[in-house]
């Protein structure tokens, strides 16, 4: 495989950006190498700028639910940018989006358009203190809500995979405000609020944490967590940035049948465009300016360019059967992964929801942060690099979440797993 132009590239953006990439798990630190440049994508395919062509089960890190540069997308921005770009003022697609979103997710009864998960999650967070008029949070272990101060604690994502939990710049005094529950944990859970429940703002969570591979929440778990903020007065919210849209066309908070007060989303809803949103009750979101007191602003919230490729995406996904194809296809996939690993001698297990995944190698049930942690990664990072040089591109990291799209179809699946007959044997044979 031909790689000298991404070479090329990388070696000049050394020199450029900080560890010559824009985002940390793009760098392949924790699997080793170098990432490739991307050039172009298409279905479900990335390209990259020597011409290698790779089944993607990343997809952007999720928004390309519908497959990459999908024509009715395309169309939908072509034609929204022939009246301008970013106008500052109101535009009627804000208000469209904002109304779509509602009736896919009925706990949005109010909302507010940002232009990152990083950003929403942030802006809930400092709504949930000022509507309580307290200051603690609680997030949970192998769980990422972006790059604030208050969630690098024990973050997951990048900062897990450079083993960086606690991040230098982060105050103390900020990080002691943040308190770090186990995922999945009940009693854990129950004895945090029992102690300092009265000091607890908000209860922030991944209702699937996606950013320490993929797992699931045990039954009951989301429940349990809804009751303990209704008891003690808390404001719980659901980081559906990455489960918005993709698990369920309601979020999972409609998988799982709980209502969170405030809810963030991201990806799906910008269609591959930069976009993010918080929202939940109306009377906490009447607090937001200009409305209340709770100040947040930002000069290309609601971007039209950005709200006509959400909107497209949006009406994409709602066709009849999208999600039980999608479903079907990750099942045939992790089902597929699993027979090819038990055939090549290595351990491997699976977690999937819908049209997301995770691969875990280790021959135990994955349920909590530290069933995660004890995975092999070093035989994920062999398999990482033997699926990658036979045009199979799986996230650069053992604690990330996979993505099918509405592209993956049976060619795609096919040869992923030819592809990992042999990438199992050499992740073994390391």
């Amino acid at each position: 495989m031909n790689t000298a132009t991404s070479h090329d590239l990388f070696t000049r953006a050394l020199d450029l950006m900080p560890g010559g990439v824009n985002s940390p798990v793009r760098a392949f630190k924790s699997v080793g190498g170098e990432p490739f440049f991307a050039a172009k994508a298409e279905g479900a395919y990335l390209v990259d700028v020597d011409g290698n062509r790779y089944v993607d089960y990343i997809g952007s890190w999720g928004p390309m639910i519908a497959g990459h540069a999908h024509p009715k997308v395309l169309d939908a921005v072509a034609r929204t940018m022939q009246n301008g770009l970013s106008f500052g003022v109101p535009n009627a697609l804000e208000v469209t989006m904002a109304e779509t979103v509602r009736r896919l997710v009925p706990s949005m009864q109010m909302m507010r358009m940002v232009n990152s998960g990083t950003e929403a999650t942030l802006s809930a967070i400092r709504l949930a203190r000022g509507a309580t008029g307290r200051t603690r949070i609680v997030k949970f272990e192998g769980c990422y809500h972006g790059h604030g101060d208050s969630f690098l604690v024990k973050a997951g994502s990048g900062a897990l995979t450079f083993g960086l939990p606690n991040s230098p710049g982060v105050p103390k005094a900020l990080a002691d405000l943040t308190l770090t529950l186990p995922y999945n944990d009940f009693e854990a859970a129950t004895k945090l609020f029992d102690e300092v429940g009265g000091d607890i703002a908000g209860v922030i969570v991944e209702p699937i944490v996606g950013n320490a591979n993929c797992i699931l929440p045990r039954e009951g778990y989301l429940q349990h967590l809804r009751e303990l903020c209704t008891k003690h007065g808390a404001i719980l919210i659901f980081d559906e940035v990455m489960t918005g849209f993709r698990v369920a066309l309601g979020g999972a908070q409609a998988r799982y049948g709980v209502t969170p007060d405030l809810s963030t989303f991201g990806k799906i809803i910008g269609g591959g465009m930069p976009v993010g949103a918080y929202g939940g009750r109306a009377d906490l979101m009447r607090q937001v300016a200009p409305a209340g007191p709770i100040y947040q602003a930002g000069t290309l919230s609601g971007n039209p360019v950005a709200m006509a490729a959400g909107l497209a995406t949006l009406e994409l996904i709602q066709a009849p059967g999208f999600y039980e194809r999608l479903e079907q296809n990750t099942h045939k996939l992790c089902d597929g992964l699993e027979t090819a690993a038990r055939e090549a001698g290595v351990a491997v297990t699976t977690t999937r929801s819908c049209a997301m995944f995770g691969l875990f190698f280790t021959d135990k049930h994955v349920e909590t942060f530290a069933d995660a942690m004890a995975c092999d990664t070093a035989a994920f990072n062999r398999f990482f690099h033997a699926m990658l040089k036979r045009g199979v591109y799986f996230a650069p990291s053992a604690f990330e979440a996979g993505f099918l799209s509405s592209a993956h179809g049976e060619a795609e699946l096919a040869h992923t797993l030819e592809a990992a007959r042999e990438a199992f044997r050499e992740a073994r044979a390391g």
